[in-house]
């Protein structure tokens, strides 16, 4: 596994803004539109214009990527992916999520267990690609 890949998606997922303390109707919708942003490159693209910490993660992406348009789609649709299991795994609490993100940092292995086995599966598959991707 691509060892900049957990740092760089720890990093973009600390960005995001995570505003649901549970996950009722309110939170449920916060949620969806939060996916439907880093899924959709139009809505993705105006956020990360409206954010000057995002345009540093999402130069980061795009150099992982290679300056690949797929991969760097890829990247983002993973990293929605990890965000439903990171609100899973916390109940919608902001400071869990919040606390996960910072022991991310020194422990990338130990987030990478946190994920899904589906997720995690997606995780190696997109790393191979990015690894093998010349920068």
């Amino acid at each position: 596994m691509d060892s900049r890949l957990v740092p760089a998606l720890v990093l973009l997922l600390s960005a995001a803004p995570l505003a649901a303390q549970t996950l009722d109707p309110a939170s449920g919708e916060a949620l969806g539109a939060t996916l439907r942003m880093l899924r959709d490159p139009a809505l993705r693209e105006a956020a990360i214009a409206a954010r000057p910490q995002a345009v540093g993660v999402d130069t980061q992406v795009q150099g992982l990527a290679g300056a690949s348009p797929q991969l760097t789609q890829e990247f983002y649709e993973l990293v929605a992916e990890i965000f439903k299991d990171l609100v899973r795994n916390s109940d919608g609490d902001v400071a869990r999520m919040n606390e996960t993100l910072d022991r991310a940092q020194s422990d990338p292995a130990g987030f990478a267990a946190l994920l899904s086995p589906g997720t995690l599966d997606r995780l190696r598959v997109l790393s191979v690609k990015m690894s093998d991707r010349p920068r």
